[in-house]
């Protein structure tokens, strides 16, 4: 039986696991959407504002709406929250709710930075709750099958990845991704995503070499990066928000390779050659909604279990990858103010 296999069947022998969503935007409304029609229970939603909050749960008949945070993860009815905010409220809303007794699913990148995310590790790991990175494309049918791969040898030694995520953005200035107040820019947003691949194939790298351009407004809009491994592997990574790139990935091995069709990110097919560039495997399984369920799934399998640690992306893990992106930040001269303390929230929100 597949990995993903395992994790849907585990999903549906659980008891029902009770969500809460702090947050009511758009990747909000993405999960929620998700999470209900994959037979998943949200009891509760909370927002900064009680009229927000009402018509998150009107649209989703979700039963119960909190005006604040805090309220969300007082509530008993709650068992695990989903933290869906801006990148610089990722650390104090996923610590209000470790700290309130609750499981955790963070949206990507779990912190502003390496520091955040290990305190988020520190606090999880001492109260015994589990804790993820919102990484859904780790959990995807394609991702799945492309460890399985990997694992069993079948591109021999692999040497290199190869993967861009580049949008063309909106241009509004007080946009979130342009906005350096609420963590913007094209690194955190959708470089994550690249960077967490290469960790997914050969972990973390031992050398970073970094180049970056910024907006007007002090984000990056475009940066590169080269990872280089301790035994000659290479990672070759590109992301920008104001150009639309081919949203491609490439995993190269001496005895053939992956090609991820775009977007490779999100639920995708991929065309396996042989050292010889004859086609040997096309995969391509359809997916339900946008397949955010499934890291949802793996969060309920694990409270259900006991677990507070998986295999496919444990927490420490994240804060491996945010050193890096620390790395990359200090090379491309990245920088934000605050970096997601109280004082920040209060006077954007």
């Amino acid at each position: 039986m597949s990995e993903c296999a395992v994790m849907e069947t585990a999903a549906s022998s659980v008891p029902a696991v009770r969500w809460g969503i702090l947050g009511t935007g758009s990747i909000a409304g993405l999960q929620t959407a998700d999470l209900i029609a994959n037979g998943s229970t949200v009891r509760a939603v909370g927002s900064r504002t009680m009229a927000s909050a009402a018509e998150f749960a009107a649209r989703f008949h979700i039963a119960t709406a909190h005006a604040s945070y805090e309220d969300l993860v007082a509530d008993p009815d709650v068992d695990v929250v989903y933290v869906s905010t801006p990148h610089v409220f990722h650390f104090e809303n996923a610590l209000l709710a470790l700290n309130a007794g609750k499981h955790v699913l963070i949206e990507k990148p779990v912190a502003m930075n390496a520091a955040q995310a290990g305190e988020i590790v520190a606090v999880a790991e001492s109260r015994g709750l589990v804790a993820l990175e919102a990484m859904w494309t780790r959990y995807l049918p394609h991702m799945v099958r492309i460890r399985e791969l990997i694992r069993s040898g079948a591109l021999g030694d692999v040497r290199t990845v190869i993967a861009d995520h580049s949008q063309n953005l909106p241009k509004d200035p007080l946009h979130r991704l342009n906005n350096p107040l609420l963590g913007g820019g094209a690194l955190l947003d959708l470089g994550i995503y690249p960077v967490s691949l290469a960790f997914e194939v050969f972990g973390a790298p031992a050398k970073i070499q970094a180049s970056g351009s910024m907006t007007a407004t002090g984000v990056d809009r475009q940066a590169a990066m080269i990872f280089e491994y301790r035994d000659g592997q290479q990672s070759l990574l590109h992301c920008a928000l104001d150009t639309s790139g081919p949203n491609r990935a490439s995993i190269i091995g001496t005895d053939g390779r992956i090609e991820i069709e775009p977007v490779w990110y999100a639920p995708s097919a991929f065309t396996r050659y042989d050292a010889n560039g004859h086609v040997v495997e096309r995969f391509d399984e359809p997916v339900t909604g946008r397949g955010m369920q499934y890291q949802a799934h793996e969060v309920e399998r694990l409270i259900a279990s006991g677990a507070i640690v998986n295999d496919i992306l444990p927490l420490r893990n994240s804060a491996l990858i945010m050193e890096t992106m620390d790395e990359v930040r200090r090379q491309i001269g990245l920088t934000y103010e605050g970096e997601g303390t109280k004082r920040c929230q209060e006077r954007l929100w």
